[in-house]
């Protein structure tokens, strides 16, 4: 019947379609996949991982484990990779994506301008798209897989004010290059700003924001101790990137164990500084689940031809060294305790 093939009555037809649609019934796609033997290539533009325990080593976890589940239909994907530091880079691999004329993209939207530039370049080729870890309103991506991320600063802020009594000062530090560039970061900050110009705060909070071009530089530690020489005392300090380390490897060094310290994601060198109690909270985003659902969403639609949600926001997880054995992404990777 499915096929129109041999005579069915109109109210047996009506029955079948109807248990069909409540099936949510499609057509039999891996045979067809097979049958026309056709490709569909998909690519991914995200970060290159500044080092084998980085962050953006754990969405590529997720692609993979997509692809693995998804290439009998023909998926193939193709990974570009640009500098955190360098928008050109972003721009010349952007360039290499729309030379291919993929049937889909999943992208970090990292720079903001140069993320819009290849997004008008995609809605001009009617190239469907998912952002992951950042997302850009107005736009015409097909869904948003990853934190909210205002909520994410907003969410850090509640942690300082139950933690931190009376006016404390709070560094708000970006180690990033061209931070009204850098989409997420932003966001961040804004929602971290915004839970204290709330009308009903009643203890005001000193917020400084620091930003550090270059966190990897010799001298970071010097530039560290001429801006708390400028600031004074400093009770609390959030860091809006997985970089947390690079702060917490200086309190150790100069001594200041005394100040409270939040910053993002579970990779090891945090995890570390976690576990001794320099680092406070991770704030934690299941980045290998953002990679998986961003491949599945576009095959959802590409492939299936099915509607998709256009926002998928992943958890915010508040992680401390009680409950980081817990963790399942600690689990996965293995590190042990101490």
């Amino acid at each position: 019947m499915i096929h129109n093939r041999g005579e069915v009555s109109p109210e047996t037809k009506v029955k079948i379609l109807r248990i069909l649609e409540e099936m949510d019934y499609r057509p039999n796609i891996l045979a067809s996949t097979l049958a026309s033997k056709r490709v569909h290539q998909f690519a991914v533009l995200i970060p290159e991982p500044q080092s084998e325990e980085a962050y953006w080593n754990k969405p590529m976890t997720g692609v993979q484990r997509a692809f693995a589940e998804l290439q009998e239909y023909g998926i193939q994907i193709t990974t570009y990779r640009f500098s955190q530091t360098n928008p050109d880079s972003f721009r010349i691999r952007a360039e290499e994506i729309i030379n291919s004329r993929p049937e889909g993209v999943v992208l970090a939207p990292f720079f903001s301008r140069e993320s819009k530039a290849l997004i008008e370049k995609l809605n001009h080729l009617h190239i469907p798209f998912v952002f992951i870890d950042s997302n850009l309103k107005e736009c015409n991506k097909i869904s948003y897989i990853g934190q909210n991320s205002f909520q994410s600063g907003a969410l850090a802020a509640r942690l300082f004010d139950f933690s931190l009594p009376g006016k404390a000062t709070i560094l708000i530090v970006h180690f990033a290059k061209e931070m009204d560039n850098q989409n997420h970061l932003v966001q961040r900050e804004n929602g971290f700003y915004a839970y204290f110009r709330k009308p009903d705060q009643k203890e005001i909070k000193k917020l400084i924001t620091l930003e550090i071009e270059d966190p990897s530089n010799e001298n970071l530690f010097s530039l560290l101790d001429e801006q708390f020489k400028a600031v004074h005392s400093v009770q609390g300090i959030f860091v809006t990137n997985s970089q947390v380390y690079r702060m917490a490897a200086y309190l150790q060094e100069r001594n200041r164990a005394n100040i409270r310290v939040i910053g993002h994601d579970l990779i090891k060198q945090n995890i570390d500084w976690l576990k001794k109690g320099v680092v406070d909270f991770l704030i934690c985003q299941r980045p290998e689940e953002q990679g998986y659902q961003a491949i599945e969403t576009l095959f959802q639609h590409v492939i299936m031809k099915k509607q998709v949600a256009a926002e998928n926001y992943t958890s915010i997880d508040i992680i401390t060294k009680e409950n980081l054995d817990f963790y399942k992404e600690f689990n996965l990777i293995n590190y042990g305790t101490n």
